[in-house]
């Protein structure tokens, strides 16, 4: 493997590839290779199949032939995407796959990460993330991360959702307090919670810890939620409310979700994209991927065949 360079936003059509195949009706897709799996294991690159629909929708984030190293081991492979705006993008794979990785990158949070390498670019909006001079703290309050385990700050439910208006200088108690309550009610926690605004964030349970902190991922008004595997450590019933939250939340924000659970994704997504081993396999409408994929590859993954 060639030593990784610095980082550049590239030139080339993130989609070229993927477009050129729909365009000439001569998509992998329709021919899928059956070492496609064992070639990529092997180091040998695969285009991603990308399907029309995707390429039609107005996207939020852009991710262009990204790849990214930690130290000389490559986790992801040129990866290009684009993530739709207002709609639910759920990232699906096997575990190590490099889903995680990918969603952090979108907010740069792998930068704590020593020895880190990337190369490729991913943009917010029209602007590249990793331009120089952009303020990371800035760009990380244009998107809210909800992690895999709740982590309510050890304090009151009020401050837990006005912290990042809190570290942002804003000390109008109105201002706070709307805040506050436009935020929970946006969680669906509002009417739980409401007479115990000033007890700790750590007495709520399971569920409603995780909601809580939905609520303060939103309290900045971001653009973008990027969700970590936010149920994984819930029970069914709390993972119900977290999921019909999450359709409710689409409409004023673009949801990028890691998941695990292909039933999960398939309830709640609009779009998914089947990473293997740091690349992009397959990306496109929830419902063709989980009822009629591209590739036998993706339907062996989605139907449990594997993985």
């Amino acid at each position: 493997m060639s030593t990784p360079s610095p980082h550049f936003s590239s030139s080339m059509p993130a989609y070229g590839g993927a477009m050129d195949e729909i365009r000439t009706g001569k998509s992998k897709a329709t021919s899928a290779q059956p070492n496609r799996l064992a070639r990529i294991a092997s180091g040998q690159k695969v285009e991603a199949v990308i399907h029309e629909q995707v390429l039609k929708e107005t996207p939020s984030v852009e991710i262009q032939h990204f790849n990214l190293w930690y130290g000389k081991k490559q986790a992801l492979h040129d990866i290009s995407m684009p993530i739709p705006k207002g709609k639910v993008t759920a990232l699906i794979g096997p575990s190590g796959c490099g889903k995680s990785t990918l969603l952090r990158s979108v907010n740069r949070m792998n930068d704590l990460i020593d020895g880190l390498t990337t190369r490729g670019d991913i943009l917010l909006g029209s602007d590249s993330i990793f331009a120089p001079g952009v303020d990371v703290i800035e760009l990380r309050k244009r998107m809210g991360m909800v992690f895999q385990k709740p982590n309510p700050f050890p304090m009151s439910i009020f401050e837990n959702v006005v912290y990042p208006l809190r570290i942002d200088g804003q000390r109008d108690k109105s201002i706070l307090s709307q805040v506050c309550e436009k935020s929970l009610r946006g969680s669906a926690l509002w009417e739980e919670v409401k007479d115990r605004l000033h007890e700790s964030g750590l007495g709520l349970s399971g569920g409603q810890q995780q909601r809580l902190c939905i609520a303060r991922a939103i309290a900045s008004d971001p653009e973008v939620l990027l969700l970590d595997e936010p149920c994984s450590a819930l029970d069914p019933l709390a993972t119900l409310k977290i999921e019909d939250l999450i359709g409710q939340l689409q409409s004023e924000y673009t949801v990028l979700i890691v998941t695990h659970n292909m039933q999960q994704a398939s309830r709640i997504s609009d779009y998914t994209a089947f990473m293997y081993l740091g690349r992009l396999i397959e990306y496109g409408p929830t419902s063709q991927i989980f009822t009629k994929p591209h590739l036998k590859e993706t339907e062996d993954y989605v139907t449990g065949r594997f993985g």
